[in-house]
Parts: structure tokens; C-alpha cells; sequence
């Protein structure tokens, strides 16, 4: 592999992560301040494409439509835990689930009722087309490079309001005693609501900016969900800096992977078996780095920290 095609593919891979820790920060968050288990997730990932896409086809606006996508799913999301995800608290984690599971079925036949079941597109602004030089002579997506900005973005300023605001210290307060933090006064129901909303606004925004590399189809969040859960496994449960740390491992791991075991296989084997070998290596190299995680920290990287 030549270094200018380790740079990109390893650019994919931090777009990957960057991606995926939009939708695990979220999560981790709502299973740190509430231990509620949301299979959920992944509609709401479903539910800002779907926003987006439609958003943009009706204004032709891509801010816009970014912007629809964090509305709606965080609306979705309060909707979801004031009427049903509410009734949950303090129940068993099977019943968390199935009911969780039920949203998931309920959110993929509605979208299907509403849009129907053929993919939708969401077409990337023409200022954000094309490609961008980097060092080395390396020709990379403007887009993905945006993605991994934004990302980055978010971030920062999910770092700053966890870690330097008053809603931030209730929200870490919460994941340490919530009884106390509601005898202290705090209004718990309205905490697990801005928590709510606001992982589901950050699920919806990654799913439209996937939205417009990949087609909007019912069931697109499925498959992040199970990476999701991965990168806060990894991670640590409830901790922020451990989903984002955990997002850039399956990224990169993953990305990286799919190219280097191969190439690596190909030294002992016939083109086609290493091929073969490597790309169904590549698919199990998450979990395998989830299992050495877990045997060496089994809270996950920062977990308890």
C-alpha cells in the first residue's frame, strides 16, 4: 500500500468514527444518566436522513435540511420518551428492550407508510463536491473531509457542554446518583428529556450527513446500531471521551482492515483466497478488538474512570 492510499483510507476511517461517535455519544448518554437500553437509536438515526432528505427535496437547501434532521429526530425523540420510554425507568432491561424494539418496528413500517419503500437521495451541495489536494499529492472527498470537521465540531462542543456547563453537571450528577440530584431539587424528568432529545438530535444529524454519501432507505440505522454499541462497549459505558475514543478505534479498525488484511494475505495465498480471507477477517476485526478491550478493561477503555 502506498502512503498516499494509507492517508486516504485512513481519512475514511476518522470519517467513519467521527460518524459513529455522533450516534454512540448519544446512546452512551442515555444509558449513563437514565440505564435505559434504546434499540430505538438506530430509528432515530433513520428518522433525521428521512427529515433531511425530504427537507431538501422540498427547499433544495442543504443547511437547511441538516438543520430539519436535528429537529425532527430530537422531536421524534421527545415524543418517544414522554409517551412510551417515560413508563420504562427503574423496569427490568427485557422489558427496555422489547419495548425498544417495538419503536424500532413501529418507526420502520411508519416510514415506509409515509415515503414508501424505495430509497430516497440526498444530492451534496455544490460547494461541497468535488475533491480537495492535501499534502503528498493526496486527492480527497470535500465532503467526507466536511464530515470529519463538523464532527469534530460537535465534539468540542459536547466536550464543553458536558464538562463546563450547569446542564453538563447535572447530566454527570445524573449518572452517578439520580435520587440524590432530584432530592437536590433537579427536575429528573426534564434532564431525561434534554438527554433524550439531545441523543436523538445527534443520531439524526449523523444520519443525514451519511444520508448524502449512501441512499435513504427504511432500516439504514440498523447496522450502525450494532457498531454503536461496539464503540461505547469499547469505550465505557456513559462516558463521552470513552465513545469518542471508541469510534476512532472501530473506524480506523475497520476501514484500515478491509485494506491491509488482504494486501497481508496475499503474501501466503492464491489473489482470490486472500481476498477472500482478508475481507471476511476484516468483518470480525471490530469484535476481536472489542474482546481484547474487554479482556484487558472489562468496564471498557475509560469506564468507571
Amino acid at each position: 500500500m502506498t502512503l498516499p492510499l494509507f492517508i486516504e483510507q485512513t481519512l475514511n476511517g476518522v470519517q467513519f468514527g467521527v460518524m459513529l461517535f455522533l450516534m454512540a455519544a448519544g446512546l452512551t448518554l442515555i444509558f449513563g444518566v437514565m440505564g435505559l437500553i434504546n434499540l430505538a437509536h438506530g430509528a432515530l438515526y433513520m428518522v433525521g436522513a428521512f427529515a433531511a432528505a425530504a427537507t431538501a427535496a422540498a427547499t433544495g437547501s442543504f443547511i437547511l435540511a441538516l438543520a430539519a434532521s436535528v429537529v425532527f429526530a430530537a422531536f421524534a425523540g421527545v415524543l418517544v420518551e414522554t409517551l412510551i420510554i417515560r413508563r420504562l425507568y427503574g423496569r427490568d432491561h427485557l422489558d427496555q428492550v422489547l419495548a425498544t424494539f417495538a419503536l424500532v418496528l413501529i418507526f420502520a413500517e411508519g416510514t415506509r407508510w409515509v415515503f414508501g419503500s424505495f430509497p430516497l437521495f440526498l444530492d451534496k451541495p455544490d460547494w461541497l463536491s468535488g475533491t480537495v489536494m492535501l499534502p503528498f499529492g493526496i486527492e480527497y472527498s470535500l465532503y467526507r473531509l466536511a464530515i470529519i470537521l463538523v464532527g469534530l465540531v460537535v465534539a468540542a462542543g459536547l466536550f464543553w457542554l458536558i464538562g463546563r456547563t450547569r446542564v453538563g453537571m447535572q447530566i454527570r450528577a445524573g449518572e452517578n446518583d439520580r435520587e440524590m440530584i432530584a432530592a437536590l431539587g433537579v427536575n429528573i424528568s426534564r434532564l431525561y428529556t434534554l438527554v433524550f432529545a439531545l441523543g436523538a438530535g445527534l443520531a439524526g444529524f449523523a444520519g443525514a450527513l451519511i444520508g448524502a454519501i449512501q441512499s435513504v432507505q427504511v432500516g439504514m440505522g440498523d447496522s450502525v446500531l450494532i457498531l454503536a454499541f461496539v464503540v461505547i462497549v469499547i469505550g465505557g459505558i456513559g462516558s463521552i471521551k470513552g465513545a469518542f475514543v471508541g469510534a476512532l478505534l472501530v473506524g480506523l479498525t475497520d476501514t484500515l482492515g478491509r485494506q491491509l488484511l488482504p494486501m497481508f494475505f496475499a503474501l501466503f495465498m492464491e489473489p482470490a483466497a486472500a481476498t477472500s480471507t482478508g475481507a471476511s477477517l476484516a468483518s470480525m476485526a471490530i469484535y476481536l478488538l472489542m474482546a481484547a478491550v474487554l479482556i484487558l478493561r472489562p468496564k471498557g477503555l475509560f469506564g468507571g474512570a
